[in-house]
């Protein structure tokens, strides 16, 4: 059932919090002026995910000094993606909008990404056109994006931008961990929202602190996007992916032991020693090995599927009890 927002929130943003303290009140301060502004009955959720300077706080206070901010806090980093399913889960606004704690991301631009979600949208992501970061960032992000673009069929210029608004129902349904934060439109579209927009935001260059990632995370990045794709593509049909490439594995080393054998039977050649009938025999066992594999995978999809519906209803028109009794009125009167 799609979530219900509450009637007197027009919008929830989400801040993950990681060892912030000296932006969040500067923050809030801009958001509240933003909410303000465009005339945004609002809410915000910073969670603080596990920070290790006196960021909660700072939450505290701002929690104390306007309850529309409140904080949920980790024991421990557990990453961005879990800071965002916290907040998530406990957003009641009619629309939701994620951004960084690290002021680099403008509040300004919230009412011009619930525009486009007025337009019909589910999702509207931002591209950081004009980036203020240094070349370290910038260029692996470019040829991330690139490999993302290319595997996922969606077309946004920057997928881990933090600045994103959804619709309630969105991030209600969405399962996020690990690295997927980066892949939050393609969960999305996996699960039925495809009307994905992408809008060109201000990007603000970090004033305090410094970045809280590395290097790995593009590895890691990049192995949680396979896994994405590889959920999203055959998630409910494994067998399509380890039949096919089981089959061909197979097959090849069938070809390969027919062939030795050719030799062996018509040729009177000698194979034992030869590192080809190795070959074929491994091809052979790896090929059956993946396509049992591909059924192990099929009968656990099928009863993950059976216990919940392999469907998402955007809307449904309910029948109308009074119309079917006037109608048996009507035919009531005829007779």
């Amino acid at each position: 059932m799609p979530a219900t927002p509450q009637p007197d929130i027009d919008v929830t943003v989400v801040v993950p919090v990681y060892d912030e303290e000296e932006s969040l009140a500067e923050l809030a301060d801009q958001i509240r002026a933003a909410c303000a502004a465009a005339s945004l009955r609002f809410e915000v959720w910073l969670v603080d995910d596990g920070s290790q300077d006196g960021s909660w706080t700072v939450i505290e206070e701002l929690h104390r000094q306007d309850p529309r901010f409140a904080g949920i806090r980790f024991r421990m980093n557990y990453g961005k993606s879990a800071a965002l399913a916290a907040g998530f889960e406990h957003a009641r606004g009619r629309y939701v909008v994620t951004m960084d704690a690290d002021l680099q991301d403008d509040p300004n631009e919230i009412p011009a990404l619930l525009a486009v979600l007025e337009e019909g949208h589910d999702l509207v992501s931002g591209w950081k056109r004009k980036r203020q970061d240094r070349l370290s960032k910038t260029l692996p992000s470019r040829f991330f994006n690139s490999i993302t673009r290319w595997i996922s069929g969606i077309r946004l210029h920057d997928f881990n931008c933090g600045l994103k608004a959804y619709r309630l129902e969105v991030v209600k349904e969405l399962h996020i961990y690990g690295e997927m934060h980066r892949y939050i439109p393609l969960l999305a579209k996996r699960q039925g929202y495809t009307r994905i927009a992408e809008k060109v935001v201000n990007h603000r260059a970090r004033r305090h602190g410094h970045t809280k990632f590395g290097m790995e995370r593009y590895l890691n990045g990049f192995l949680d996007l396979l896994t994405v794709a590889f959920l999203t593509r055959f998630a409910t049909h494994p067998m399509r992916v380890f039949g096919l490439f089981g089959t061909l594995t197979f097959l090849v080393g069938v070809g390969i032991s027919l062939w030795l054998s050719v030799e062996r039977l018509v040729y009177g050649q000698l194979v034992k020693d030869r590192p080809l009938l190795l070959l074929g025999v491994l091809l052979i066992v790896v090929g059956l090995q993946m396509v049992f594999t591909g059924f192990v995978a099929d009968m656990i999809s099928r009863r993950h599927m059976e216990e919940r519906p392999a469907y998402r209803i955007r809307e449904a028109l309910q029948p109308s009890a009074r119309r079917s009794t006037t109608k048996r009125k009507t035919e009531a009167e005829s007779a």
